[in-house]
This record gives structure tokens, sequence and C-alpha cells, in this order.
């Protein structure tokens, strides 16, 4: 096991040992730290530490857990000239990611039964569960325009509002996207528009619970018992399909670039080779089917709301406030160099007034969504100047602790019902969604703390569920 000393509060280094090229940072309280101590993950963290051109230091996060190749609330920056780019590292769910709407809606004009009909309508219109197909997936040239385009395609026809937009990361636009270079597999897994798939995928109607930045609650439109909705969900069999196609490509490439690979599921090639290069193209159509796929779920959750209501959804608000992505590579300046940065499970956090903020939020830094679990609660906090040493970067969630394999066999169903009694949830068979429990993960408050206590980011709002709609798996 590598030596893990701490080096000032809630952060923890991993010197650079063996083949490590840098050393590897933790970021996170006494009590995750005990959690972590003997996890897989770590050791998938330094194992990132020896890759190829590799910058600065490794990231771990506070809701850090084991994944494939690069750990789940991992961040890896290589150089954008010598280093490399690694499928594994981005992840299976290419733009999993999570946006928040936020409605003129007092909690009190809603009672169960009118949330219980806000979500028959939803689910309707979104298909939810694995293996799911849409409605919107019937003409073959619109999904690739969305992969070609993102968000503005959707938005151009009328399946959005235009300042959506600038509540979206990369505006849910992410350049130089080639449906070229997937395989006839993955695009023949690219019907799933307008689905959230299953796991930990949902969508949320909740209120804002406690406003700890007024200042900055009100310019996001965070008033408290305002209504908000939830959206997460990603790529879907698409982006899995792409993971996978590029691993076994860039595993077929190791001796001939040369590299001494640490893991297989780390598998990589240099950025600037045929192979890196087609798979940041295709990485992109992922991205923006992301993007478009919560952009098209947000146009249905709207028209949902609006027959709740019988009214126009314009009456009711339902503002964007944000869109982020939690898997993904992009090049960024840190440091006055210009990286990859690698995000797994971890997503962007800019601080106030810098530059790539969109305008709207220049000055108080994007709102960063930070999802709980069912049944606890979620936060919206902003990045700092503070954060420059996790790339911009915070925690996506809140970090399992238990397998999927091991909540199913471990937890109790009483106390799931127990947990959830005062929330609709859409299915009836909690047993299919055991895996979902709250006792499965971390505790967000706690992940959340680990870097609001050292400035790193700054909490603007606490939400809490009133509803959750989430897709079966098996």
């Amino acid at each position: 096991m590598f030596p893990i000393k701490k080096i000032s509060q809630n952060t923890y280094l991993i010197p650079k040992k063996g083949k490590m090229k840098v050393d590897a940072v933790l970021f996170l309280n006494e009590k995750l730290y005990q959690v972590i101590l003997e996890d897989e993950a770590v050791k998938q963290l330094t194992d990132a530490a020896c890759l190829p051109g590799v910058y600065k230091h490794v990231v771990g996060m506070p809701d850090i857990h084991e994944g494939f190749g690069l750990p789940i609330g991992g961040v890896m920056a290589v150089d954008a000239r010598t280093g490399v780019v690694s499928a594994g590292a981005v992840g299976m769910d290419i733009n999993c990611g999570v946006r928040l709407l936020v409605t003129d809606i007092s909690r009190k004009q809603v009672d169960k039964p009118l949330l219980r009909k806000i979500m028959n309508s939803i689910e309707e219109k979104v298909p939810t569960g694995i293996g799911k197909k849409s409605r919107h997936t019937r003409s073959s040239s619109m999904v690739e325009q969305v992969m070609v385009e993102g968000a503005p395609a959707l938005i151009k026809k009328g399946l959005g509002r235009p300042e959506d937009l600038e509540a979206i990361e990369e505006y849910g636009w992410l350049r130089g996207a080639d449906p070229q270079k997937l395989s006839s597999r993955a695009l023949s897994r690219s019907n799933q528009l307008a689905t959230i798939g299953g796991g930990n995928h949902f969508i949320e109607i909740g209120y804002v619970s406690e406003v700890f930045h007024p200042e900055t609650a009100e310019h996001f439109n965070l008033q408290k018992d305002k209504l908000t909705v939830m959206i997460h969900t990603g790529s879907r069999g698409l982006g899995h399909q792409i993971c996978n196609d590029y691993t076994n490509i860039m595993l077929k490439c190791i001796k001939k670039n040369g590299i001494d690979l640490p893991s297989r599921g780390l598998a990589c090639v240099p950025i600037h080779s045929q192979e890196g290069e087609d798979y940041l193209s295709a990485m992109a159509c992922a991205v923006n089917f992301a993007f478009g796929n919560r952009q098209l779920i947000t146009h249905e959750v709207r028209n949902a709301f609006g027959e709740a209501f019988q009214c126009s959804p314009d009456k009711l608000g339902l503002q964007l406030v944000y869109d982020l992505a939690h898997n993904i590579a992009k090049f960024e300046e840190h440091f006055g160099r210009k990286l990859l940065v690698h995000r797994k499970g971890a997503t962007r956090a800019l601080p106030p007034n810098h530059p790539s903020n969109p305008q709207r939020y220049l000055k108080t830094g994007h709102p960063v969504l930070i999802p709980g679990t069912m049944g606890t609660a979620s936060y919206v906090v902003t990045g700092t100047e503070k954060n420059k040493d996790t790339f911009h970067s915070t925690n996506h969630g809140a970090g399992r602790v238990m397998s999927r394999k091991a909540a199913r066999k471990s937890l109790c169903r009483n106390e799931l019902e127990d947990r959830m009694k005062n929330i609709l949830i859409n299915t009836r068979n909690l047993k299919s969604i055991m895996d979902e429990a709250p006792d499965a993960y971390k505790n967000i408050h706690e992940v959340v703390l680990s870097l609001s206590e050292i400035d790193m980011t700054r909490l603007v709002a606490l939400l809490k569920p009133l509803a959750v709609i989430k897709g079966e798996g098996d």
C-alpha cells in the first residue's frame, strides 16, 4: 500500500513512488479518509500517476470510489502536446451529467396528488430504465445532427429556450465531433435520446430547503421553498460502446507506442496519434448526444408541468440554472499550460471572474450541482480561487461505499421504505432499486463539507426531494 500522509486540513498526499511520475492528492475529511483507507480506488489513482505526460498531480475527490481505470471521483491532467488520452479515464457513460431547473412554483402550491400527476406525465414522455428507446430518434439525421452540434441543434428546432444555451457547460456543444469515428455497434445504440436509463440516473422534483449564500442564490434564482427539477443522465448506450470500442483499440496500440501500462482500464494512446484524435472525435459525439439528451428531457419536463398546471410552461418559470458534465476530457489552460483534463465522476467548478464562465455567471462563478442520493439532499455550490489545485474541479455526488451487488444483498427493504416514506417514487418494486438506497452511498453532507471547509467551494443552497423518477436496471 502506498503511504498516505495528511499535509493540511482535509488534504492528503501520496508522494510519487516507483513508476509514478507525479504525486497523488486526496481531498476529503477525516471521516471519509477512514472509509477510503484500504480502497482499491487509491491504487487506481496512483496507477494514473504513472501515465505519460501526466502533469503536477492526480486528484482524488471526496466522493472517490473504485471505477474502471481511473477511479470515480478522479481528475487527471496531461500535457496537451506530450500526454496521452485514456478512454477509461473518461469513463463508460461519457458526459453523464446533471442539470437543474428552478420554477416559480412554491412548495406550498403542490400536494401529493398533483406531484403524482406531474410524475405520471413525465414518465409518459421520458422512457426510464435500461435499454429504453425514444420517440425522438425515429430520424437518424436528427440523431447525427445532435451528435455533431449538441443542444444548439435542438434549440433551433424549438425544443428549448435560446437562453438555455448560456446555462450549459460548453454552451451545450463540444467541437470536433465526427460520427465517422463511431463503430456500427455504437451507432446502433444512439437511439436513446430523451431517456434516463437505470442505475443512479433520475429525474427529481424537489425544493430549495436552505439558502447559505443569499446574494449568489438570488442570482441563481434559487429562492427558499421554490420547486426545482434535477435531471441526471448521460450518453446512455452510445457512450458505453465508445468507451469499450476505444479501450480495445488503445490496448492494441500499447506496444507500438512503447507505453508501460499500469492497468488495462487505463489503456491510452498519445493525444496526437490517429487513435487519440479518433477517440476525442468519437467522445465529442457522445458529449453532444448527452447534452442533447438532457435538453430534450428538459423540453418534455416543461411540457409535463404545463399540462399538470394547465398553462404555458413559460408561466411556471422552469428556468435552466445550469447543466454540467461528470465524465469528460477537455483541453483547458491551468498553471499557464495547455492541458487535457480528464474528469471522471468529477465536475468543473470555475471560480468567479474566470473567463470561461458564461457572462451570466462571470461574477459568481457558474453553479456547481452536487446531487445526493434519493431520500437525502443535494447541494448547489460555486468554485473558488482556492480550487486551482484540483484543476478547478469538485466532486460530482456522494460516491458509493457499497457495490451494487453488496447493496442488494445486505440492505433492508423496510429501511428504504422508511427513508422514502415522505417522498414519492415512481416504482412500487423497491427491491429493483435497492442498490440506490442512501446507505449504499457516502454521507453527502460530509462529502460536500470536505471542500467547503477548506474554501475550495462556497455553499449556495440545499435542495431536498419531494418526488423521484428512476429507471429500473434489471
